[in-house]
C-alpha cells in the first residue's frame, strides 16, 4: 500500500515521458493530486456511447459509430444530447504497478456536462489500467446545456495510484477524532464518510437551483459571465423537503462542511445502490487541503450534482446521498487546493459553476 502521486511526482512523470502530450503542457494544468487533461483538437460525433473492449483501439471502433468529425479550432457547439469523442492532448506509458483514475473537473459536474475518459482496450469508464500505454479520449455529452468548445480546453482530469491505499472505517474514524473530517453534522462512517442534503439553510430558504430546458449556449472560457436566472431556476423551501422531477438537474449542497487534510485525497461516490430514484453525480476529486484550515478552507461543502430518474422523489433535509472515499497520499503534495493556486471552490457553499456571475 502506498498511495496517490502528489503533485510533484506527476511533474516527474511528465518529464520522464510517463506523461506526454502533444502540445506543451501549461501552467496549472498539474493539481495537488491530479492532471488536468486537454481537448485536443477535433471531435467526432457518434451516435452511441462506448468503450473499445478488451484488445482492441478507439481508432478502429469510431468506424461503429462516428457520424462526422467537427474540427474544434476557432470554437465548436457541442449540442445538448448528442455524444462526441475528443482525442486528448496527452497520453500514457505507465509502469506496472501504477495505474490511473478520471474524473470530470467540478465545473463540468456543475454544468451537467457529461465527460468520462475511455482508452484502447478499456471495459470501464474513467479506469486505466496498470501499465497502460496509449492515447486518451473524452467522452462528452452535453445533458442540460449546449456548450461551446476549443483545443486546450480541461474538462476533466486524471490521478495516479501506485497500488492501493483507500482508507478502512476504522482508519477513518481514528482520522476523524484527530483531524475533524467532518462538521455540520454527525460522521458517519460505512464504506466511506457519509454525507448529506442541505434543505434547512441557516440563512434564507434557498436550497438549491434546477436547470432551465431551454436555454442559451455557454462558453466555457467566459467566467463570471452569464446570469444565474437564463439557466437556472431557484429551489426554495421552508419545510426541508424537496421533490425531485423526472430527468431534471439540480445543484444542492451538502449539510456537512468537509476536510481533506494534506496528507489524503478523497473521491465522491454513490452511497447506496440500491438507492435507484436519484443519483449523485460523482464528477468528484477532492484534493488534499480542501477545506482544511491552513490551505483557507474551514470546512468546505460539498456541492452535489443530482439527476432524477424515472419516478419523482421526495429528497430530505439531512438524507445521506453519498460518501467520500478517503485515500492515503503516496508523499505530501508539495501545494494544497486552495494554498495560492487560485482554487475555484475553497470554502464553498452552495455555488454554480465558475462561468456564471455571483448571486
Amino acid at each position: 500500500m502506498t498511495g496517490v502521486l502528489a503533485n510533484q511526482q506527476i511533474t516527474e512523470l511528465m518529464r520522464d515521458g510517463v506523461i506526454a502530450a502533444d502540445s506543451d503542457f501549461v501552467d496549472g494544468q498539474v493539481q495537488p493530486a491530479s492532471l488536468d487533461l486537454r481537448l485536443g483538437h477535433f471531435a467526432y460525433r457518434v451516435r452511441a456511447s462506448f468503450l473499445a473492449g478488451k484488445g482492441q483501439r478507439v481508432e478502429d471502433r469510431l468506424a461503429d459509430f462516428e457520424m462526422h468529425r467537427i474540427s474544434l479550432e476557432g470554437g465548436a457547439v457541442l449540442e445538448k444530447g448528442c455524444v462526441y469523442l475528443v482525442p486528448l492532448m496527452e497520453r500514457l506509458a505507465l509502469p506496472d504497478g501504477l495505474s490511473a483514475v478520471a474524473n470530470a473537473k467540478s465545473s463540468t459536474g456543475r454544468l451537467d456536462l457529461l465527460t468520462r475518459t475511455i482508452t484502447d482496450g478499456g471495459t470501464e469508464f474513467d479506469r486505466v489500467a496498470a501499465g497502460y500505454s496509449g492515447p486518451l479520449y473524452a467522452e462528452i455529452c452535453p445533458r442540460s446545456f449546449s456548450v461551446l468548445v476549443r483545443p486546450g480546453m480541461r474538462l476533466n482530469q486524471i490521478r495516479f495510484r501506485n497500488g492501493q491505499s483507500i482508507l478502512s472505517d476504522d482508519t477513518l474514524h481514528q482520522l476523524h477524532v484527530e483531524q475533524t473530517l467532518v462538521s455540520g453534522g454527525p460522521a458517519t462512517i460505512s464504506d466511506g464518510l457519509g454525507f448529506s442534503v442541505d434543505l434547512r439553510p441557516e440563512d434564507g430558504d434557498l436550497v438549491g437551483f434546477r436547470a432551465k430546458p431551454h436555454t442559451g449556449l455557454i462558453d466555457l472560457d467566459k467566467l463570471g459571465h452569464y446570469a444565474p436566472s437564463e439557466f437556472w431556476e431557484e429551489l426554495r423551501t421552508s419545510n426541508g423537503r424537496l421533490i425531485l422531477d423526472p430527468d431534471a438537474f439540480y445543484i444542492l449542497v451538502s449539510r456537512e462542511a468537509v476536510h481533506i487534510p494534506p496528507d489524503y485525497a478523497a473521491e465522491m461516490a454513490p452511497f447506496l445502490a440500491m438507492v435507484g430514484e436519484f443519483r449523485v453525480h460523482y464528477a468528484g476529486f477532492f484534493d488534499p487541503g480542501f477545506g482544511h484550515d491552513a490551505a483557507g478552507g474551514t470546512g468546505s461543502r460539498g456541492v452535489l450534482e443530482v439527476r432524477c430518474h424515472e419516478a419523482p422523489f421526495v429528497l430530505e433535509h439531512g438524507q445521506i446521498v453519498g460518501r467520500l472515499v478517503y485515500e492515503k497520499m503516496d508523499q505530501s503534495p508539495s501545494q494544497l487546493y486552495g494554498a495560492g493556486i487560485a482554487s475555484n471552490y475553497q470554502g464553498q457553499g452552495l455555488k454554480l459553476s465558475k462561468q456564471f456571475k455571483a448571486r
